[in-house]
């Protein structure tokens, strides 16, 4: 059944609220060696980030000179370089709400073109000169209503309210997700966007970007003192403030309020699993969170938080203010950051307005009265709503689709010059912007074998090996009982579905209970078992060639435990530290050839790959950062990482058949696809255009998946 979106919006938000409610544990469960597999390695990899994060930064100079980069490289992973035009605003006041003592405008703008941004401007009654003026960020406060939506600008008009009554202009936004327009911030976290990594996408960028328009707004306003801009918010919009505050300079003074927390809550403790991807960078940069606090330095800060928040963790939240202490006390500020922790969970009370507002009284207005009102709310949701209809050129709903351009479509070289520049080119992005997170030092594989089991001319073994210190994976090796060296080897490289099965015919054929792993139901398959059984020591037992199995991390052995949608947070923790879990299988399958020769002793012999769907794009990459493969046998492999492997920003370079290319020059490429042949166009025509050999390159259709080559033997 399809849910309305609205409907399903509100069911997700009382979903994290449940959970933030009861103080749901969203730590990694260790039920098995997978589950104990990734926490350690979750762990290890948070903690690297975390001791390098500001570590280069120790005089005011070392700031000086890298601060700019840090705002770039932010600036990027909000998926906002290269910045948006500033088109036109086409402003328009819509309608009023009026107090004695305040006016509310209902407005809206196009922060670009279709793209609306709906919001409340509270306007102090009086006014004899520019006023100081807050740039309010709601959080995930959702108003809907008989299927209409108000805004979560309704939530919040309480602090736009109480800041007019004291003085200040208050601009309140409605969020992407939850305005007026709904669009979506649950793409990796409810609804399987994985391609949005692959694109460079965060929802949180489209936030920063309105943030930035909703200035250059009130830049307009005569009654707005440009000098003394305030941001604050709480939970989302509190998220949206360290956006604004560390990007533009105008902010004077920001109060965050519940709003951030380092990456050992979010990977390690799993704080990641109550929040929606507005909350967090493309973290192609590999940072911590207290980076992102450390570009507000030298301007008033104050971070705001209660001790018992179970989305931002008190812990998180001291270690993110201590590091960020260090970089205002270099730069002679240390007055200019504050710290207030009220009692409660995560919930918009006193205790937190209270000083947020004597903030803003302190740095922007020079005074510190006492606080003698209340933050209250005056209206009913119709007196805020901004359209009476939506606009049929709103692009709010979609966004995702062009926020963040794709790599335009290269041109088909024409000479070895201009694809050596070109390949060149795609292999230093895709370093840099895609494969960021795999170690920088390999590491020691240690291998070591398992078991040995002999039937009828055939040797199974199975050795264990790591691909990182804490990641250690199983590789099945089946070679003939002659002895005559192995010279040719062909890697069969498996996916979740296809694993079961692999392993369902080796139990099967070699009558062992060693392969202690997940299997299908071998019962009904035992005459494809035997026919297999039968083709492979044909092809094996008098040759000198071998087969090898593997499957990478979160497979088979290595899988973790849970629910899909444990799975689904899993995958989102790899995000957050800069990587994906199909860019660590990527490593993964290059860590396993070099244990397959290693194993073999076989380092002249010719290596082959096999692999099938997404899993057969996870080849291809490894075989163009790893030397030494002769060729890849790849069934139906996804022709566009819209539909298969996601990488961070690889869209932002290139696409599957870019790859493909780049793999065919260093070995042959096999494809059998039930597709037609276009989408490998580009190979095609690089392959004729450099004069390649005709084998170098090769599609063959058919309707049914086919069998792909075994090792000959020599």
């Amino acid at each position: 059944m399809n849910l309305p979106k609205a409907l399903a919006f509100f069911l997700v938000l009382l979903f994290v609220s449940l959970n933030v409610a009861s103080g749901a544990d969203y730590a990694l469960p260790v039920r098995t060696p997978g589950d104990r597999m990734l926490a350690e390695s979750f762990r290890r990899e948070t903690a690297r980030l975390a001791e390098r994060c500001l570590a280069e930064i120790n005089s005011l100079e070392d700031w000086n000179a890298r601060r700019e980069t840090h705002r770039r490289q932010l600036l990027e992973m909000l998926s906002l370089d290269p910045l948006p035009p500033r088109s036109e605003l086409k402003a328009a006041v819509t309608g009023k709400a009026e107090r004695d003592d305040f006016t509310v405008e209902n407005l809206h703008f196009q922060s670009r073109p279709g793209l609306y941004v709906t919001a409340n401007l509270y306007l102090p009654k009086g006014l004899t000169k520019p006023a100081p003026t807050i740039l309010y960020l709601s959080g995930h406060g959702a108003v809907i209503s008989n299927g209409v939506s108000y805004g979560n600008k309704v939530t919040y008009q309480h602090h736009g309210a109480w800041f007019a009554r004291n003085g200040y202009i208050c601009l309140v936004l409605d969020t992407l997700q939850l305005g007026e327009i709904l669009g979506l911030h649950h793409g990796t976290y409810r609804d399987g966007l994985w391609w949005w990594n692959s694109r460079g996408y965060t929802p949180a960028g489209v936030e920063a970007w309105n943030c930035i328009r909703a200035l250059d707004y009130l830049s307009t306003r005569p009654e707005v003192d440009t000098n003394r801009f305030g941001a604050t918010g709480r939970s989302g919009g509190g998220a949206y403030s360290w956006w604004i505050a560390a990007l533009d300079e105008r902010i004077a003074a920001a109060a965050p309020v519940a709003g951030i927390t380092d990456l050992h809550n979010h990977v390690v403790d799993g704080t990641v699993e109550g929040h929606c991807d507005c909350m967090f960078t493309v973290n192609t940069y590999r940072w911590d969170y207290p980076q992102v606090a450390a570009l507000v330095a030298p301007r008033p800060l104050l971070i705001v938080n209660t001790d018992s928040d179970y989305i931002f963790p008190l812990d998180g939240v001291q270690r993110t203010h201590a590091q960020v202490r260090r970089i205002y006390g270099l730069l002679k500020a240390a007055d200019k950051l504050g710290l207030v922790i009220g009692p409660g969970p995560h919930k918009d009370t006193q205790d937190l307005q209270v000083p947020v507002f004597r903030w803003f009284n302190k740095h922007l207005k020079g005074e510190d009265p006492l606080i003698e009102m209340a933050a209250v709310k005056f209206f009913k949701p119709e007196q805020l709503k901004v359209f009476t209809t939506p606009p049929k050129d709103s692009i709010n709903t979609n966004i995702h689709e062009t926020f963040v351009a794709a790599a335009p479509a290269p041109v088909v070289p024409k000479s070895k010059e201009e694809w050596s520049r070109q390949r060149d080119t795609w292999l230093a992005a895709l370093k840099e912007k895609c494969f960021a997170g795999w170690p920088e030092e390999p590491g020691p594989l240690l291998l070591e074998r398992k078991f040995s089991v002999t039937r009828d001319g055939l040797t199974l073994q199975a050795f264990d090996f790591n691909s990182e210190p804490e990641v250690r994976l199983r590789l099945y090796v089946l070679t003939g009982t002659a002895d005559k060296g192995v010279q040719e080897i062909l890697l069969n490289v498996r996916d979740e579905k296809g694993w079961p099965d692999e392993l369902g015919w080796l139990r099967t054929a070699f009558e062992t209970e060693l392969l202690d792993e997940p299997l299908s139901d071998p019962a009904s398959k035992d005459g494809i078992f035997k026919t297999k059984f039968e083709t492979f020591r044909d092809a094996l037992k008098n040759g000198t060639a071998a087969m090898a199995f593997f499957a990478p991390r979160g497979i088979g052995l290595s899988a973790a435990s849970g629910d899909a949608r444990r799975q689904v947070q899993i995958r989102r923790r790899f995000m957050l530290l800069g990587d994906t879990l199909d860019s660590a299988r990527v490593w993964d399958i290059r860590r396993a050839c070099q244990a397959m020769r290693l194993a073999l002793q076989s380092s002249g012999g010719k290596l082959n790959l096999n692999a099938q769907g997404g899993m057969a794009v996870n080849v291809v990459y490894a075989s163009i950062f790893e030397s030494g493969i002769d060729g890849l046998q790849l069934g139906s492999p996804a022709a566009s990482h819209r539909s298969g492997p996601d990488y961070l920003n690889v869209l932002r370079v290139l696409d599957v058949p870019h790859a493909v290319t780049m793999a065919a020059e260093r070995a042959k490429v096999l494809i059998s696809s039930q597709e037609e042949t276009g989408d490998w166009k580009f190979p095609m025509d690089v392959a004729n255009n450099l004069g390649w050999d005709k084998e170098r390159f090769h599609v063959w259709l058919s309707t049914a998946p086919k069998s792909l080559p075994l090792p000959r033997g020599r």
